[in-house]
């Protein structure tokens, strides 16, 4: 039987990331990076498929936490022999990425046990596995693993296997290393001196916060999430460092998020921004305008993570899934729909970024917004997939519709701010055209709220964006009826579904719900004035946060268990941004955003006028 999901816990180098069990088991690691092959792929199959284990060779009581700030593990096993700390982590800033852990006796004497199980290209190589000095190597075609340690190994049945004992203070140490094997092989590290550069480095970047009120722990543990999900290389952020964690248990829903989504952009700035981290902020800006550079007519909804953009999907048939969860699905056929909630996006996330302090001088991503309006013009009225990435027949969502307009709108908005040129008297036509076009056919009377898609009848979470990017103000009846049909009827046990399924047999039948979208509730509240329902939302929203602060991309409410991949950056920059909002109010990330009639700023040294 699988692990529930939120039994994992993340480590990473901001690079890739690791999933560590409860029983001290690493059931997931890609490496070098986060879309790397996956090297122990346990977490959608089975041992056999890939892991490491240390634990106690006795049962065991299990406690654990991240030291205060960090992303560094620590795991309390307590037996009636005593008890042992196994400490986790992935040191930074390092030429190949490394798994440290170490083994601390507490108290008393206890029998430890090690099952290394190496297999790359997801599960299915077994590598060849010899001793060279001081460390095991396990190599694969162009793959390398090193296995340093001082505890004696054994090779057992295509396993890595050792028994060793622990006591009151002594430590022993396990250093991975992944490196190519064409090259020498990596030459260790003193890990006592890594570890404590990891701490500092990591508690150093998490000083930065300066919000102190009653969601701080929650707020912290975010941001080092999100930041653990940045590949540092080039600025780019994954959704989520895993594949096919099913959104539905035992379902075909299944997907891989081991990369960078547009639509996430304007979420990710402000909450960096309004958090203090405008290095990090301006670095995923600049990553997303050489991801989406070239023709806009090949603008893709998600990238790799240095801005690659052939994503072929395929099933690695051999895996068995999360607990029965097939297929087990690498690459994302998502990235060939048309969305046309993305131009939006990326518009947005420029505008907001130029009235920051990342963004004044920026006179590329106006030409690059120009563009993006001269393509979407031409397609705006096209029917597409949607947010939630529909496989199926593409449909007129109105939320794809209302996002089109903030295209245009944000524009507008950075032209007139900042002097920046360009036809602005046809941009403001063809935004009213598209106000018009979703107020008429995207409002449903008889509901008294909007919908899913022009016509129908199905409510969409998806329109909660409506008042939070200003389309309309979260005082109009409009948004107030859309808002009160969604608490009537898409939430569950005061957790918000995605949307009306009219066919029970297929699509999100027995999906859970989907937790941003809670958090996208919670941030109309505080816009509606609704203070505190959004502070009861924002409570019960943490409350579902696994032992360790971790939450993936849903909640199944009837069983009480994460779902989706795990962790998911989209979740955690919901709990950033709903405390940002009930902390700031006025001043926070949906109030900025939100705003129909900035403050005009005056004309910028260093940016020029740009003419058409």
């Amino acid at each position: 039987m699988a692990r529930a999901i939120e039994d994992y816990a993340m480590i990473g180098n901001c690079e890739t990331a690791a999933l560590v069990a409860r029983d001290g088991s690493i059931d997931w690691v890609c490496l070098p990076r986060f879309d790397s092959d996956a090297c122990f792929a346990a977490l959608v199959g089975n041992p056999d498929n890939g892991r490491w284990l240390i634990g106690p060779k006795a049962k065991a009581r299990t406690t654990r936490r991240y030291r205060p700030d960090t992303l560094i593990l620590e795991t309390e096993f307590i037996t009636a022999q005593g008890a042992v700390l196994l400490v986790d982590f992935m040191p930074m800033n390092t030429t190949k990425p490394k798994i440290v852990r170490v083994v601390r006796g507490l108290r008393g004497k206890i029998h430890m046990q090690m099952e290394l199980v190496i297999r790359f290209d997801y599960g299915r190589i077994v590598p060849w596995v010899t001793r060279r000095n001081d460390a095991i190597v396990a190599v694969a075609g162009p793959h390398l693993l090193s296995l340093r340690t001082p505890v004696n190994l054994e090779g057992k049945g295509l396993r890595t296997v050792a028994d060793f004992t622990v006591t009151k203070g002594k430590q022993v140490p396990f250093v991975m290393e992944y490196g190519s094997s064409s090259e020498p092989m990596p030459a260790g590290i003193e890990w006592r001196k890594a570890l404590r550069q990891t701490e500092e480095a990591w508690r150093k970047w998490t000083s930065r916060v300066k919000y102190d009120g009653p969601w701080a722990p929650a707020l912290r543990r975010s941001l080092i999430t999100v930041k653990a999900l940045t590949y540092v290389p080039t600025g780019g952020i994954v959704a989520a460092p895993t594949t096919s964690l099913p959104e539905r248990l035992g379902g075909p829903l299944n997907w891989d998020y081991r990369y960078c989504w547009v639509r996430d952009a304007t979420f990710t700035l402000l909450a960096l921004i309004h958090a203090g981290y405008h290095a990090e902020a301006a670095r995923w800006k600049e990553w997303l305008k050489r991801a989406v550079a070239g023709s806009f007519d090949q603008l893709q909804m998600l990238y790799g993570v240095a801005g690659e953009r052939r994503l072929i999907e395929w099933e690695a048939d051999w895996l068995s899934g999360y607990g029965g969860s097939a297929p087990v699905r690498i690459g994302n056929a998502a990235s060939e729909q048309l969305q046309l909630d993305v131009y939006g996006e990326l518009a947005d996330c420029l505008h907001q970024a130029r009235g920051s302090r990342i963004g004044n001088h920026d006179p590329e991503g106006f030409n690059l917004q120009i563009e993006l309006l001269n393509r979407l013009e031409k397609i705006w009225r096209e029917p597409d997939n949607g947010i939630w990435e529909i496989r199926g027949k593409k449909q007129h969502y109105t939320h794809s519709k209302m996002m089109a307009w903030l295209a245009f709108d944000r524009t507008i908005k950075t032209s007139e701010a900042f002097q920046m040129g360009g036809p602005v008297e046809k941009w403001k036509q063809i935004r009213e055209q598209i106000h018009d076009d979703v107020c008429r056919r995207g409002f449903n009377k008889t509901l008294g709220a909007f919908v899913q898609t022009y016509g129908s009848k199905h409510l969409d979470a998806s329109l909660l964006m409506i008042p939070l990017v200003g389309f309309l103000p979260a005082s109009d009846p409009r948004v107030q009826g859309t808002v009160a049909q969604i608490e009537k009827r898409l939430m569950r046990n005061g957790f918000v579904l995605r949307y009306e399924v009219p066919n029970a047999k297929k699509g999100l039948a027995g999906e859970g719900a989907f937790l941003p979208c809670s958090f996208w509730l919670a941030d109309c509240y505080e816009l509606m004035a609704r203070h505190k329902d959004a502070e009861r939302l924002l409570e019960r929203l943490l409350a579902v946060c696994n032992d360790v602060g971790l939450l993936s991309e849903e909640y199944d409410f009837q069983n009480q268990r994460q779902l989706g991949n795990f962790p998911q950056a989209l979740t955690h920059l919901g709990v950033i941004n709903t405390v940002l909002n009930l902390h700031a109010r006025e001043g926070g990330p949906a109030h900025q955003r939100s705003s129909r009639h900035p403050r005009r700023r005056h004309k910028l040294p260093g940016v020029r006028r740009l003419g058409y």
